[in-house]
């Protein structure tokens, strides 16, 4: 590791830390967190590019959540790092991946704020709905908030899940970490239509009306958070039905910007004040954020070996036998090459699905 300044983060035993900062040291810890990522995982390879893409939502759920009461579930778990350094196991972050070292992922036996051991995609609403319905069955547990992301959230279980939290109506909260990238970027119906929320957000001059409506407009009155609220309906084209996950039973709000730490305190803090169903916060972020070579490859960094920080070269891998996946590959083209009946299905993105 490299002596890089890290004074606000050097603070930060656990997440019981970040709540007595001021938004202004926690914009600091996300900074120095975001440095500190990229040099532990030069030193080890691993999950950069989803690593840096959620720093500031790490920082801010366990800034306003009470974790590890609040039980915090990450998808995949592969974008883990930020909130294992914010955890207690930032001295451990040079053992990543190693053998006798810490997981590359979220593990139970790890940590206690590891509470649902991860590593595949779109189980996490379905493990923060099981936490919600023990808590009220009794549990002396608080709420339980999933993070996952557009490609994962297009899975069958991850609509089961949301269709019964819909359903269910107990308090619980989901975030979904638009990044518009899976390990490449996903393909399907769900992936167009977030795509089309997220571009309504920005576009013309109801762009900022929009933003009020969605994210900041529970700190108004209620008739102007009434009025907002229709005005969103008339430019979305949605006056008599609400956003697919408003129909599903979800208080929806966003898309907000998943790097912008204030709105995303604000969001959370407000959401959390408020709430009494299942509510789905939906942020746009970026994969790679803040760290030029990922955001400027294609795959965004997404998995990593050992690489020079300053350049972003990586180290060349030693020589081996041919993976299963590229052999597999290699003789599904030839197949389809000579014979067009041939099809490929593959699960939400076109690369990194075996």
């Amino acid at each position: 590791m490299t002596d890089t300044k890290t004074p606000t983060l050097d603070r930060v035993a656990g997440p019981a830390d970040l709540r007595s900062m001021s938004d202004t040291e926690l914009r600091n810890v996300a900074d120095e967190l975001r440095a500190e990522v990229v040099e532990a995982v030069s030193q080890t390879g691993g999950h950069l590019g989803s690593s840096l893409g959620v720093v500031e939502l790490s920082v801010a759920i366990h800034a306003v959540f009470d974790t590890p009461r609040d039980k915090l579930v990450w998808d995949v778990g592969h974008q883990c790092y930020p909130h294992k350094i914010l955890t207690g196991r930032r001295k451990q972050m040079p053992t990543l991946r190693q053998g006798g070292g810490i997981s590359g992922f979220t593990k139970r036996s790890e940590s206690e704020y590891d509470p649902f051991g991860a590593a595949h995609s779109s189980t996490s609403i379905s493990a923060a709905l099981g936490f919600t319905i023990s808590r009220d069955m009794g549990q002396p547990t608080g709420d339980a908030v999933a993070v996952i992301g557009d490609g994962s959230i297009s899975a069958g279980m991850a609509y089961e899940a949301l269709n019964h939290a819909g359903h269910g109506k107990s308090r619980m909260f989901v975030i979904l970490n638009d990044n518009e990238m899976s390990i490449a970027p996903p393909v399907g119906a769900m992936s167009s239509y977030l795509s089309s929320l997220s571009e309504l957000s920005r576009a013309g001059p109801f762009g900022g009306l929009v933003a009020i409506a969605e994210g900041r407009s529970m700190h108004l009155p209620e008739p102007v958070r009434d009025g907002a609220r229709r005005a969103r309906e008339v430019v979305t084209g949605l006056e008599n039905r609400g956003t697919l996950f408003e129909e599903l039973g979800f208080d929806y709000i966003g898309p907000i910007d998943g790097h912008d730490m204030a709105q995303l305190l604000s969001v959370l803090r407000g959401a959390k004040a408020r709430a009494t169903g299942p509510v789905l916060i939906h942020c746009c972020t970026v994969k790679g954020k803040g760290y030029a070579p990922a955001e400027g490859s294609a795959d965004k960094y997404h998995g990593v070996s050992k690489f020079d920080v300053g350049t972003g070269v990586q180290a060349k891998a030693k020589a081996n036998a041919p993976s299963y996946t590229a052999v597999f590959g290699d003789a599904l083209t030839t197949l389809a090459e000579e014979d067009p009946s041939v099809v490929a299905v593959t699960a939400a993105m076109p690369s990194g699905t075996g």
